[in-house]
C-alpha cells in the first residue's frame, strides 16, 4: 500500500460527498493508503489566485505544508480545480528559496509547520492510469463494465497548462480511455473531451456556459455513449446538475449520466451503493446498471 496525503477540496466535502466516499472504497483496492488532511481549507480555486495572488500562495502551501508534515512524498487530489491550483504554488514553492522562506515564516507565526518542497501533486487519474496503479486498477476491476460504452470528459484543468501539469499530451488525452477499457468498458471518441464544461462563468453569462456544456453532452450522445465519466467534480456538477438547463432552453431531453472517475471504477469493482451515493446525482444513472446487469 503507497501512503498518500488525501486532500478532497471542497466540493468532495460538501456537495459532492458521494465522490469521497466512493474514492475512500477504492483507494485500498488500487494500492493507496489515505492520509487524511483535517485542517486544510479550499484552494482558493481561480478567484482568489486572481484577485489576491499573494494569498493564494499562502493559501495553498498551508495545505501542502500540512500534507508534508503526514510524511507522505504525494499529496493526491481528486478534483482538476485543486490539481492546477497546488501544482502552480508547488511550482514557485519548490523554485523559488526566497518566496518560500517569506511563506514559511508567515506560515509559522500561525502554527502551520513550514514547507520544505518534498511533496508531489498528482490526481487519482494520474495514480491508476499507468504502473502499478493501473495493473491493481485491472484486477480490482472484477466485474468490469462489459457493454458500456463510456465517453471519457477531461476538461480544462487537468490537461492545460501542459507544462505545468505535465501528464499527457493535453491534445491527445488517453489516461480516461485507458481507465475505461481497463475495466471492460468501450471508449466513445468525440472532439469535445477536452473542453470546458462552462462551469467558470455559468453565474455571468449563463448563456455562453450552457454553449459549452452542451457540446460534450450532445457528441457523446451522438456517438452512441452510455454515460460520461469526469475527473472532475466541478465539471460532474456541470454536466449533471446543469442539463435540466439545458433541457429548459433547448427543449430537448438529454439524461446523460455522469459518473466521478472513482464511481466508474467502483462499478467495475463491485462497490456497494452505500459507497457509490448514486441517488446524489441528479441526472438518475439507472440505465448503467441495467446495461451492464449490475
Amino acid at each position: 500500500m503507497r501512503q498518500v496525503a488525501y486532500y478532497r477540496g471542497c466540493l468532495a466535502s460538501l456537495s459532492a460527498k458521494e465522490l469521497d466516499s466512493s474514492t475512500r472504497a477504492l483507494a485500498p483496492k488500487v494500492g493507496l493508503e489515505l492520509i487524511d488532511l483535517e485542517s486544510v481549507t479550499c484552494c482558493g480555486a481561480g478567484d482568489i489566485h486572481e484577485a489576491e495572488p499573494d494569498y493564494y500562495l499562502h493559501l495553498n502551501a498551508r495545505i501542502l505544508a500540512y500534507a508534508e508534515a503526514t510524511g507522505a512524498d504525494t499529496l493526491m487530489t481528486v478534483c482538476n480545480v485543486c490539481t492546477l491550483n497546488l501544482r502552480q504554488a508547488n511550482h514557485i514553492l519548490q523554485r523559488d528559496e526566497a518566496v518560500r522562506s517569506r511563506v514559511n515564516d508567515n506560515l509559522r507565526a500561525v502554527g502551520v509547520p513550514a514547507y520544505e518542497g518534498g511533496v508531489e501533486v498528482r490526481h487519482l487519474l494520474w495514480m491508476i492510469a499507468e504502473g502499478e496503479g493501473y495493473e491493481l486498477l485491472k484486477q480490482a476491476a472484477h466485474k468490469g463494465l462489459k457493454g458500456l460504452r463510456v465517453a471519457p470528459f477531461y476538461g480544462c484543468q487537468i490537461l492545460r497548462p501542459s507544462k505545468l501539469l505535465g501528464f499527457e499530451d493535453p491534445d491527445r488525452p488517453w489516461s480516461l480511455e485507458a481507465i475505461i477499457e481497463a475495466c471492460g468498458g468501450e471508449a466513445v471518441d468525440y472532439p469535445a473531451k477536452i473542453k470546458c464544461c462552462g462551469f467558470p462563468i455559468i453565474q455571468a453569462r449563463e448563456e455562453t456556459a450552457l454553449g459549452e456544456l452542451i457540446q460534450p453532452i450532445e457528441q457523446a450522445m451522438e456517438r452512441g455513449a452510455d454515460a460520461i465519466v469526469t475527473p472532475c467534480p466541478l465539471c460532474h456538477l456541470s454536466l449533471d446538475a446543469w442539463q435540466s438547463k439545458l433541457e429548459a432552453s433547448t427543449g430537448r431531453s438529454f439524461q446523460m449520466p455522469i459518473l466521478h472517475l472513482s464511481q466508474l471504477i467502483g462499478v467495475a469493482a463491485g462497490l456497494e451503493d452505500s459507497e457509490l451515493k448514486f441517488k446524489r446525482h441528479v441526472v438518475p444513472v439507472d440505465p448503467i446498471f441495467e446495461k451492464t446487469k449490475v
